[in-house]
């Protein structure tokens, strides 16, 4: 049954894999989460995706099974528990082969979903804008094409619910060439949106006018941050993916800059890589971005794993070189609000999206870290009769002292390169 409606919720087993294993992860190179904080993250996604949980289950083994990821002990206490409590879906931690999917869904008789379908799901749900929507769709067919050969009674299934949104069972029912044509066309779609983009950002590039990027784990608060600097109202809840589809605002910087922020989805631990290359155009804004403002919830205890996976989602795509200023959000729920999150190379700001606290701070340190259009004191004798230059350095400028003549406006300003090229006859010696 559809997620959101009246009706009641998608009941849900959770299944996960505690491999022996787990460790420090080679590719992030910090510890990596617990079995049971990779649960408990699952259960977020759950409930995010709008499931009621009914259970979990946790399996250790030394390797996953080949057959059915837990064995065939586990599996049987599975499928006691699914019908215990009547349950709608499993979903497993671990991304399953087709191979397993099919087995497991044939023994357990009922849905079964794993953490990528979960999370392709989750983005369909939040998807606003035709782009999200195309992005969400190409993720999702590739995802599933390698799924549908012996899929059949799973997708002619009826009544909808977790991993059934987005392209829809019928052209999940279609042959394989018609799917096929349906990425191409889907790949067409987005390579003109990232051409778009790209005339966009010439346009943007033929003006001084620098962009800030919100990167961070999902539910780190870069929404509300974004709320705060911007006044923009975007959707800021405490479920992951709240904001998928990115939007863009001007803001001023104490100098008197304007610049461009633009809020991002947020990244997760294993994101899917279906959706990373699905995702290319509005993830190409955080790569030409001159500034990334990475967001990190300072209060949750797995900050500096979330710290290191979302520098490796940046490496993926190009842009872990960037410059970064690590805001350490929802610094009022630490005890001092200046806990340590490690070592970084990064310009650090201790901020409170909710309260305000450090936002004054986190402007003055994003104007010291764009070098695009900098900052010049001059003294400048502008004519009277020039009264419109005059409101503009007031306007884009920041003016130490002024004096006015008979016949002139004599004043000291800190002003931008971009104007600065336009008061040039009046610079004073």
């Amino acid at each position: 049954m559809p997620i959101g409606s009246a009706t009641p919720e998608e009941r849900v087993i959770l299944v996960g894999l505690d491999l022996k294993s787990r460790g420090r992860n080679q590719t992030t190179g910090v510890v990596s989460f617990s079995a049971d904080e990779s649960m408990e993250e699952l259960r977020t996604l759950a409930v995010s995706a709008g499931a009621g949980v009914e259970g979990t289950i946790l399996q250790s083994r030394a390797a996953p099974d080949a057959a059915t990821l837990i064995g065939s002990g586990k599996l049987r206490e599975l499928s006691d528990q699914v019908r215990f409590h009547e349950a709608d879906t499993v979903l497993f931690d671990s991304e399953l082969t087709p191979t397993q999917q099919r087995n497991l869904e044939k023994a357990l008789d009922c849905k079964v979903i794993d953490r990528t379908q979960l999370i392709l799901d989750i983005f369909a749900r939040r998807a606003r804008t035709r782009e999200g929507q195309l992005q969400v769709e190409l993720a999702q067919l590739n995802y599933l094409l390698p799924r549908l050969t012996g899929h059949g009674a799973a997708m002619s299934r009826l009544g909808g619910g977790i991993g059934t949104r987005g392209p829809g069972e019928t052209k999940l029912e279609t042959d394989r060439r018609r799917i096929h044509n349906r990425i191409r066309k889907l790949e067409g779609d987005l390579e003109g949106v990232r051409a778009g983009r790209g005339i966009q950002r010439k346009q943007r590039q033929s003006v001084p006018l620098a962009t800030v990027a919100l990167v961070g784990y999902t539910n780190a608060g870069k929404s509300t941050l974004f709320n705060r600097l911007t006044h923009a109202g975007v959707l800021a809840d405490a479920k992951m993916f709240a904001t998928l589809d990115p939007t863009v605002r001007h803001i001023s910087l104490p100098s008197k800059r304007r610049v461009l922020m633009s809020d991002t989805v947020g990244f997760i631990r294993n994101l899917p890589t279906t959706l990373v290359k699905a995702f290319r155009a509005t993830l190409e804004e955080v790569t030409e971005a001159s500034l990334l403002l990475h967001v990190v919830d300072a209060s949750s205890p797995h900050a500096e794993q979330h710290m290191a996976e979302v520098m490796h989602v940046l490496h993926e795509i190009g842009a872990a070189e960037k410059t970064q200023i690590l805001v350490r959000n929802k610094a009022d729920l630490l005890p001092d609000g200046m806990e340590s999150l490690g070592t970084s190379p990064a310009q650090v700001v201790a901020v409170s999206a909710r309260t305000g606290e450090g936002v004054g701070t986190l402007l003055e340190a994003i104007d010291r870290s764009l070098s695009l259009d900098p900052i010049s004191r001059v003294r400048l004798r502008i004519p009277a009769t020039e009264g419109a230059l005059i409101h503009r350095v007031h306007e884009q400028g920041r003016v130490g002292s002024i004096h006015y003549t008979d016949d002139a406006c004599e004043m000291e300003a800190d002003v931008p390169e971009s104007l600065l090229r336009r008061l040039q006859p009046f610079i004073a010696a």
